[in-house]
C-alpha cells in the first residue's frame, strides 16, 4: 500500500520577505539556468519539481526528495551559496510546503499583496517543467487544485479589483516622489512584460514627456505607438539618462543595463533625478546610487500599503484563506483516497487472471459459436464482484484494516502506485 500524503511536498527557497534584493539576484535563474536544475534534479532521481523565479523570489516546489537535496541543486546552478541559503532561505515540507503554494499563486505571500503576474510566473514553471516529463500525477493533481484556488480567489472575493502589479507599486512610488508626472522628463528602459504595463500605468497618470528605449528597437515602436510617445536607440542613453527626472529600468537583462560609464554625460550635468530598478538581477549598477544627485530605488523600496486599494484587498484575506483551506481539503482527500489504488489494480489483475485461466482450461470444451457469449458472460461477473470490492475499498480509503483484509482475501500483492 502507498502512502500518499502531503509528506511527499517540499518547497525551498529565497524570497523578499527576508532575503534584499542582492542576495535575491544570486539565486535568480533564468531560463538556460532552470532547464540546467531540472536535467540535474532528474540525474539525481528526482521526476517531480518545477521553479518559480521571479524578481522577489526564487523557490523549488518538488516531491519525493529533501530540502537538502533541492538546495543543493539550487545553490549548484545559481550563484548564491549554501551559507547564503541557510542565512537568508526557508524550506517546508508536508502540508506546509502545499498551503506555501497556494498562498504564492494567489498572491497572498506577495510584496504587492495580491500580484496580479505571480500566477502567469507560477504557471509558466509548472509547464516548463511538465513539457520535460518532470511533473507527476500527484503534482499536476495539486496544481489544479492550486489554479482553481487562484480563479476563486478572483471570482468569489474582492482581491482583484485594483490587485497591483509591480509597475503599478513602481509608479506610485514615483507619483509620490514628485508632485505630479505631467512636466517631468520620464525615460522607460526595457519594454517587455513589466515595462509595458509600466508606460500604460504612467500615461494614466498623466505622463507625456516619455521616452522608451529597448535593445530590440521595433518592440519600443510598439509600444510608443499605442501612447503616441517618443522612442531613443540604446546607444542614446547616456544623454537620455542625462535629460531625464525619472528613469526606469525593468529588462530581462542578467547583468546591469545602466553602469556608470552610461552616467558620464549626467556627472557633466548633474540634476536631480530619481532611477528606479525593477529588475531581478538588478539592472542599475549599485554605484549609480553613490552619485550624490541620483536617488536609485529597487525592488525593496517598493510597496502599495499605503495605497487604499491595498487596505480593501488585505480585507479580502480571511476569505482567500479560507479558500486556500477548502482546496486544499479537497486534494488531501483526492490523496487519501489514492492509498487504495494499488490494492484496487492489484485486484483487477488478479480477477482477470484467474477469469483469464478458467477460460483457457474451458475453451476446448466449449463450441466456437458460443466462445465470445462465455468471454462476455465471465467478464461481466469479474467486472460486478470488481465493483463490489472497489465500492468498499474507497468508501474505506481511511482504514488500512479493510485494505489488508481484501490483500489478504485475495493474495493480493500491492505495488506501489503508479503516477
Amino acid at each position: 500500500m502507498v502512502n500518499s500524503t502531503y509528506n511527499n511536498f517540499t518547497v525551498i527557497g529565497i524570497n523578499h520577505w527576508d532575503a534584499p534584493v542582492d542576495l535575491r539576484e544570486k539565486f535568480s535563474l533564468d531560463d538556460q539556468n532552470k532547464k540546467a536544475l531540472l536535467d540535474g534534479a532528474r540525474r539525481e532521481g528526482i521526476d517531480s519539481l518545477f521553479v518559480v523565479s521571479t524578481c522577489n523570489r526564487t523557490e523549488i516546489v518538488a516531491q519525493n526528495t529533501t530540502p537538502h537535496e533541492l538546495i543543493r541543486l539550487l545553490t549548484t546552478y545559481s550563484n548564491g551559496s549554501l551559507d547564503e541559503f541557510h542565512k537568508y532561505g526557508f524550506e517546508h515540507e508536508g502540508y506546509r510546503a502545499a498551503e506555501h503554494l497556494f498562498k504564492v499563486a494567489t498572491g497572498l505571500d506577495s510584496q504587492i499583496l495580491g500580484d496580479l503576474q505571480i500566477i502567469k510566473q507560477v504557471k509558466e514553471g509548472y509547464e516548463l517543467s511538465s513539457a520535460v516529463g518532470m511533473v507527476d500525477g500527484q503534482m499536476h493533481r495539486l496544481m489544479q487544485h492550486v489554479f482553481r484556488a487562484h480563479k476563486r480567489s478572483r471570482n468569489e472575493t474582492s482581491l482583484g479589483n485594483g490587485a497591483a502589479t509591480v509597475a503599478y507599486a513602481a509608479v506610485k512610488f514615483a507619483s509620490r516622489t514628485f508632485d505630479n508626472l505631467l512636466n517631468k522628463n520620464i525615460l522607460l528602459v526595457g519594454t517587455g512584460k513589466i515595462g509595458k504595463v509600466t508606460c500604460k500605468n504612467l500615461v494614466n497618470l498623466g505622463a507625456s514627456k516619455l521616452t522608451l528605449i529597448n535593445r530590440t528597437r521595433d518592440r519600443a515602436e510598439f509600444v510608443a505607438g499605442r501612447f503616441n510617445l517618443e522612442v531613443a536607440d540604446m546607444e542614446h542613453l547616456p544623454e537620455q539618462i542625462a535629460a531625464a527626472d525619472l528613469v526606469i529600468v525593468a529588462t530581462g537583462a542578467s547583468d546591469p543595463v545602466i553602469t556608470m560609464d552610461h552616467m558620464e554625460a549626467s556627472v557633466k550635468s548633474p540634476k536631480f533625478k530619481v532611477m528606479l530598478d525593477l529588475s531581478v538581477p538588478r539592472n542599475i549598477d549599485p554605484d549609480v546610487g553613490a552619485l550624490h544627485f541620483v536617488d536609485v530605488a529597487n525592488m525593496d523600496m517598493l510597496s502599495d500599503v499605503t495605497d487604499e486599494a491595498y487596505r480593501r484587498r488585505e480585507k479580502e484575506v480571511p476569505r482567500v484563506k479560507k479558500i486556500i483551506e477548502e482546496e486544499l481539503g479537497q486534494f488531501g482527500e483526492w490523496l487519501r483516497e489514492q492509498r487504495v489504488v494499488p490494492t484496487i489494480k492489484a485486484l483487477i489483475e488478479k480477477l482477470d487472471t484467474i477469469r483469464d485461466d478458467e477460460m483457457d482450461f474451458f475453451r476446448h470444451k466449449i463450441s466456437g459459436a458460443d466462445v465470445e457469449k462465455v468471454e462476455n458472460l465471465t467478464r461481466r461477473i469479474v467486472n460486478k464482484i470488481a465493483a463490489y470490492s472497489i465500492e468498499h475499498l474507497r468508501d474505506h480509503h481511511q482504514s488500512d484494516e479493510v485494505t489488508k483484509v481484501v490483500e489478504d482475501m485475495f493474495k493480493l500483492k500491492a505495488g506501489k502506485l503508479d503516477e
